[in-house]
């Protein structure tokens, strides 16, 4: 149902290169109100001798039911929880 999402952050295949590259990618996805995100891909390259990371992934929405709800209830379920977490 979700388009992939892609994401790319420059430096070599380390745990910071990637976690600026899903932070990218979460930011781009973050107005669909989703609660997960499902990583299918890391991909170290060169470019001109310049290491970069690209992150691919999916938005996912785990809930109860088998229907996806919609934007407006994953919106209002999202500032739920949040009030809740205080």
């Amino acid at each position: 149902m979700a388009t992939e999402v892609h994401a790319m952050s420059f430096g070599s295949l380390d745990a910071a290169t990637i976690q600026n590259a899903v932070r990218r990618i979460l930011t781009k996805v973050k107005q669909q109100h989703f609660n997960g995100l499902q990583v299918t891909a890391i991909v170290a390259r060169h470019f001109l001798g310049v290491p970069y990371v690209t992150v691919s992934g999916h938005s996912r929405h785990m809930q109860r039911s088998c229907n996806l709800d919609s934007g407006e209830v994953r919106q209002t379920s999202h500032n739920d929880a949040e009030w809740a977490r205080g």
